[in-house]
């Protein structure tokens, strides 16, 4: 009589589809019955990770994997759920996939330039040590397959990002501009730390770093404030020089017939108005200087009786044909700016009020017109309110007093600002226009979150101009992706989540913006409608960090090895949800 054997084991079974193939784990009971063999299957295990399905095959054989209260050992343990969210992200928006049709070596070292700047932002050699097995800091380089990678392997995806810039931008613009959007335009600038490079130059810094060289850097965006093209310039580039190229790009690259491009006062000059009023389709929105609000003020056009009713006023002047002029006073920005300017000018006289007490002090006085001069040239300035005094000099005696009428005349013009554009009111009505320009808001915000707050363009060592360019565009392109993220994140932030509500808690467009009921009961209790804990963008993320994957090893065999990743809490749980990318990439 023949006697039944059995045995389980694994099974891997291959199939091609197309050009991919698929392999399937099947968990199987074979039984021998004499000659014939039945076999059935107990379960399927493709959906298992490989070392997982590894150490069951291990077990299967007899190999001893060690007993798991005593001999099971974390190998080693990486940050993980802040790369499974920015990855997760860039997958969802579809940014990798304008990266490169299909999946590549070279976008997957693109992924993780770009991921870098929001995870860890550094230099690309810190990012190499950060993808190193040896050196790692995250999942990153195991997440997109690129441990290891090198620096001029770094280098070289950045030269292939560039290459792609043109074509990234258009499909951006495709997907967030239609014709007769809003346009956001702003221009800044970074200073630059290295050796040499042809677009470093001196001109303005706004980074009050005088002794170093700047590029500057043109941003355009959607109304909502998403990013979609970024352009650098040579740092001694004037803002209103950056404008033709940015007209250029809206119209020719993007397509766009109509355009209503909405830029600051210093950009959109009167010079530069000249040259694009003729061009078809072209609108704007932007604001006068101070002297210009001054003029209007001299000529009559713009008076207190105005405000009586509403803090904003269409008036027109016949120094700007054709145009339309709205006067807002911002009634919380003028007491602001009274107050700043006593502060400013109660500081200068405490300076000044030195040199007084040196030119009249019995042991050697200050003596001497230029002498004197000079010490108060130090400091009339330096609060910027110099043109506010009343200097007096002598070889013996100094004196000041503050110039009343030249206070009065600025105080006039507190809280005051003028919009001034070529859209007629039927298209857009005076509140919505004032709306619009104050949406350069969010130009400025993503121009802090580049500098210093999330992504840190600065500082900026690279030789080669296309290198400087290229490492502006990926800084860009990390803002796309923060920026996608916060919309996602909106209910776990400390951000507004309730744009409608916002609006009916304000009083005016004019009027400072008020979070809605919903977002101020969500900063005072620090906590969501369902009691999760209410974060800052750097702090969820630095939180996501927290969930781990721990490399875990059975016995003293390391090819029983095997990854597991620590429970999730329920805020990064919400989190991941939120963005519709799982702990599992």
């Amino acid at each position: 009589m023949n006697k039944s054997r059995s045995a389980v084991h694994l099974v891997r079974i291959k199939k091609t589809h197309g050009q991919k193939v698929y392999t399937s784990v099947l968990l199987r009971h074979s039984i021998r019955e004499g000659k014939n063999v039945r076999s059935e299957t107990l379960a399927n295990l493709s959906c298992l990770p490989e070392e997982t399905v590894n150490l069951i095959e291990l077990s299967l054989k007899g190999v001893p994997l060690g007993r798991l209260d005593q001999d099971l050992a974390c190998v080693r343990s990486l940050p993980h759920g802040h790369v499974a969210a920015v990855v997760g992200t860039m997958r969802a928006s579809g940014l990798s996939a304008l990266l490169g049709a299909r999946r590549t070596r070279e976008r997957d070292l693109q992924e993780a330039l770009i991921a870098h700047r929001l995870v860890s932002p550094g230099s690309k050699l810190s990012l190499s040590r950060a993808l190193s097995p040896e050196t790692a800091t995250s999942t990153l380089g195991e997440v997109l397959g690129v441990a290891g990678a090198t620096e001029d392997e770094l280098y070289e995806a950045m030269d292939a990002l560039l290459a792609r810039q043109t074509k990234i931008e258009t499909a951006l613009a495709q997907k967030h501009l239609q014709d007769g959007t809003l346009v956001l335009y702003d221009v800044s600038s970074s200073y630059y730390t290295g050796e040499h490079c042809d677009l470093a130059r001196y001109g303005h810094n706004r980074d009050g770093k005088k002794r170093f060289p700047q590029i500057v850097y043109g941003l355009l965006c959607a109304s909502d404030g998403c990013p979609v093209a970024v352009e650098v310039f040579e740092g001694n580039t004037a803002d209103p020089n950056t404008l033709a190229t940015q007209v250029q790009k809206l119209r020719e690259r993007f397509g766009l017939q109509r355009i209503v491009l909405v830029t600051d006062r210093g950009i959109l000059t009167q010079v530069q108005i000249d040259k694009v009023r003729e061009i078809p389709g072209f609108d704007w929105i932007t604001a006068l200087r101070s002297p210009l609000i001054a003029k209007l003020r001299d000529q009559g056009a713009i008076q207190a009786s105005l405000f009586d009713t509403k803090h904003l006023a269409e008036i027109t002047s016949p120094d700007y044909p054709g145009e339309r002029l709205i006067v807002c006073r911002n009634p919380v920005l003028a007491d602001r700016r009274a107050w700043k300017r006593e502060e400013l000018l109660a500081a200068t006289e405490k300076n000044l009020q030195r040199v007084v007490e040196a030119v009249q002090r019995p042991k050697n006085p200050l003596r001497g017109k230029d002498k004197i001069a000079l010490r108060v040239g130090k400091m009339i300035d330096k609060h910027h309110v110099g043109k506010h005094f009343d200097l007096t000099f002598e070889d013996d005696s100094f004196s000041f007093r503050r110039n009343e009428g030249k206070i009065r005349e600025e105080a006039a013009l507190d809280g005051l600002y003028v919009i001034r554009t070529s859209l007629e009111k039927e298209i857009l009505g005076a509140e919505k226009t004032v709306g619009a320009y104050k949406a350069l808001s969010q130009v400025e915000r993503a121009f802090r979150s580049l500098k210093t707050v999330d992504l840190e363009i600065r500082p900026i060592y690279h030789r080669l101009s296309d290198r400087v360019k290229s490492h502006v565009f990926l800084c860009m392109l990390a803002y796309y992706v923060e920026w996608t993220m916060k919309q996602k994140l909106a209910p776990l932030l400390f951000a507004e989540e309730d744009r409608e509500g916002a609006e009916q808690e304000r009083e005016d467009i004019v009027s400072p913006a008020m979070p809605s009921k919903a977002t101020r009961k969500k900063a005072g209790s620090h906590r969501t409608e369902e009691g999760l804990p209410v974060q800052t963008f750097g702090g969820l993320l630095e939180d996501l960090g927290t969930l781990v994957k721990n490399v875990m090893q059975a016995g003293k065999d390391e090819t029983a090895r095997f990854t597991m990743l620590t429970a999730s809490t329920p805020l990064q749980q919400k989190a991941l949800e939120l963005l519709g990318a799982g702990p599992n990439l």
